[in-house]
């Protein structure tokens, strides 16, 4: 057992939240200081927001490499330089400290220019970015989550905020924040830094018009410091409108012109666990999907359900230990797009998965449905395909790119990817078709 799991064993639980920051920030100036800081001549990009993060992040990604700068990136999914990209097998979006400087002293090696940065709110409150100097602050968007670790969506906020305050502070930087101008929280973030570029659909500088959505991509207009971008994404949902602006506002910054923005954008061609459609032949649609929150399941329903010619058969589960609050809300919004909503394991970990489910069921059924529970989720997903027919669409959420399911403590390999590829293997949907 590591030093850090010990003190968390042995003493009060409110008391380790309180100390665990600091502890945190000691690692991160002395372990910074001995490797000379890697990452003090690299020009960082930092994504933050509830939803949208990774996509983002790997939409500069592209673009960048794409335009012929030596770029890097650190993700939920990935990390890598230029095409470069290895996996990320952890279960957390910013590495352990002595891991992210490892992986920046790397990057020095290869003598990177740009780092795209996606940054949380745990890293953020926990200082396990101090000597990381952000050049450009992006917030795609900030809705209810991870308040069991906040407490309170102020204190969320705040954590996400303390990045903008960051590349504020940085006198070598563009000290630009780029900020969803849609967002109600928008104004608390523009007061933090000095250089604003405000994007959106309804309001800010920048602005989507001519939006056209299809199940295969997206495709609008922007005018950006006078002129005029035509851009189309790879990736669905209006969600990814506002994920691609943000991107090309950043490329704008960076000095890129319209058509690099242009193509950079377009030849990102798909996000693992995000909108993930899996072909095996079958007469439905089936993704996988990443979406884990209230603010993500009614952007996907809303989009999804119009498109969608027969039933929507949604699947998902909730973190044991996490937000309980969130989970009646997400059952709801089930409830109340889905024809079919199927209730299954999303790393219990130490809580009873009986009460993780009973907690969402309960919003479900506010919803106008009632759920099927089966903790399984390899089970699950079976069972979700076997009802499908012709024209449905089946929806996996929750998991995305996750490599491992976690069950008391113990992590354990998953795909989803694949375990959607095997169920459909083994479906029993042609009786359904006949």
């Amino acid at each position: 057992m590591n030093p850090r799991k010990l003190v968390k064993k042995a003493i009060p639980k409110e008391a380790f939240k309180k100390v665990e920051p600091y502890g945190h920030l000691v690692e991160a100036i002395a372990l910074q200081t001995l490797a000379k800081r890697p990452a003090k001549d690299m020009k960082i990009i930092g994504v933050t927001g509830t939803n949208g993060k990774t996509t983002t992040t790997l939409m500069i990604h592209k673009m960048l490499t794409e335009a012929g700068y030596k770029t890097g990136f650190m993700s939920t999914v990935a990390w890598g330089v230029g095409n470069d990209v290895k996996q990320q097998m952890h279960h957390m979006t910013n590495v352990a400290v002595p891991e992210m400087i490892q992986r920046l002293k790397y990057m020095q090696q290869q003598g990177l220019e740009w780092l795209g940065l996606e940054t949380t709110s745990h890293a953020l409150a926990q200082h396990r970015t101090w000597g990381v100097a952000y050049s450009i602050a992006v917030l795609t968007n900030l809705t209810h989550e991870h308040l069991a670790y906040h407490g309170t969506f102020e204190k969320y906020r705040d954590a996400k905020r303390k990045m903008f305050k960051m590349a504020n502070a940085n006198k070598q930087g563009l000290r630009l924040g780029i900020i969803n101008a849609d967002d109600p929280n928008a104004d608390w973030f523009a007061r933090d830094i000095d250089n604003l570029m405000l994007y959106g659909m309804e309001h800010g500088d920048i602005r989507a018009t001519d939006v056209q959505l299809s199940p295969k991509g997206a495709s609008y207009t922007a005018t950006i410091n006078g002129q005029d971008f035509h851009i189309s994404t790879n990736l669905p949902g209006s969600f990814n409108v506002y994920n691609s602006l943000a991107a090309a506002c950043v490329g704008v910054a960076v000095g890129l012109t319209p058509k690099q923005v242009q193509r950079g954008i377009a030849a990102l061609e798909s996000v693992e666990g995000r909108m993930t459609r899996i072909e095996a032949g079958q007469p439905f649609d089936v993704i996988v999907d990443y979406a884990h929150s209230p603010d993500s399941f009614e952007k996907l329903f809303k989009d999804l359900k119009p498109t969608v010619k027969g039933k929507l058969i949604v699947m998902f589960g909730s973190l044991g230990g996490g937000d309980k609050a969130k989970r009646p809300l997400q059952g709801e919004l089930a409830g109340k797009y889905a024809d079919l909503v199927i209730l299954t394991e999303e790393d219990d970990r130490d809580e009873p998965w009986e009460q993780i489910l009973e907690d969402i069921a309960v919003g479900v059924r506010k919803g106008g449905q009632e759920p099927v529970k089966i903790h399984s989720r390899r089970e699950a997903m079976q069972y979700a395909v076997d009802q499908a027919q012709a024209g449905d669409t089946v929806l996996f959420l929750g998991k995305g790119h996750e490599k491992t399911q976690e069950h008391g403590g113990i992590e354990e390999p998953w795909d989803e990817s694949g375990a959607a590829l095997e169920a459909i293997t083994h479906a029993t949907y042609q009786e359904h078709t006949k």
